[in-house]
């Protein structure tokens, strides 16, 4: 994997990547992750920025080193602010499920006049189109579609289009989601949807839409997500 100082200081991207790799249970919870000098070898740099890496993630209780024995992964889960709920995808990872994510893509886009979209962002946003692949199976096909600014780089004003964890993404960027509405329903799958989830012809699927808001009311994300429940059933935990 190619990593460059453009993203920002090194040891902080393969923090992430190593992180997102925990999430997603590339690196399962209790087990050892690849030693620092494989590590330095799969992305070319330093024994130090490895290390600082592995402290960062150590820090934030993800993962503990021991000598003479490795790096254990601790925890599995990502703090959050984003609601007192547990994250769907947390629910996944604490049954034993292994979850990959990927971008299908992004891009700035143009909302037609009269849609939805064009309500709530004006003519333009940032379409986000990804795949959540469960056990090795097309589980979600999700499209989000989030005010350009929310991605955009302070200095350079480009977009960013590496996206493994999306909130967590924006949370790095101080934006904190504090308010959702969610609605459900169950439609016959589009092609599209059918195809990226190999779904037979006429097959329905769970249709979650979400808007998503910061604390002070802005809107910040609208997202649709389409479920096979054929799969494995859409969980909402909560916390008292």
């Amino acid at each position: 994997m190619t990593i460059t100082r453009k993203k920002g200081p090194l040891y902080l991207q393969i923090k992430k990547i190593i992180k997102d790799r925990i999430i997603q249970g590339v690196y399962p919870l209790g087990t050892i992750i690849p030693s620092e000098p494989q590590l330095e070898n799969e992305f070319q740099v330093s024994k130090m920025t490895v290390r600082n890496a592995i402290k960062e993630l150590s820090q934030e209780g993800y993962v503990e080193k021991k000598s003479g024995f490795g790096t254990i992964v601790l925890r599995n889960t990502s703090y959050t602010m984003l609601s007192k709920g547990k994250r769907f995808t947390e629910i996944l990872l604490e049954e034993g499920h292994q979850l990959e994510k990927r971008l299908l893509s992004s891009a700035l886009a143009s909302n037609e006049a009269g849609s939805y979209a064009y309500e709530l962002f004006g003519p333009f946003c940032q379409r986000i189109e990804r795949l959540y692949i469960l056990d090795g199976q097309p589980y979600i096909h999700f499209i989000h579609f989030l005010t350009p600014a929310a991605l955009a780089d302070k200095d350079s004003g480009a977009t960013e289009i590496n996206i493994q964890s999306l909130y967590d993404l924006l949370e790095e960027k101080n934006i904190t989601l504090e308010y959702f509405k969610d609605r459900f329903a169950v439609e016959g799958a589009t092609s599209a949807t059918r195809l990226l989830l190999d779904l037979p012809e006429y097959a329905y699927v769970l249709k979650r839409s979400r808007n998503s808001y910061d604390g002070e009311g802005k809107l910040i994300e609208y997202s649709i997500g389409y479920y096979n429940t054929e799969l494995h059933q859409y969980v909402v935990s909560y916390d008292t």
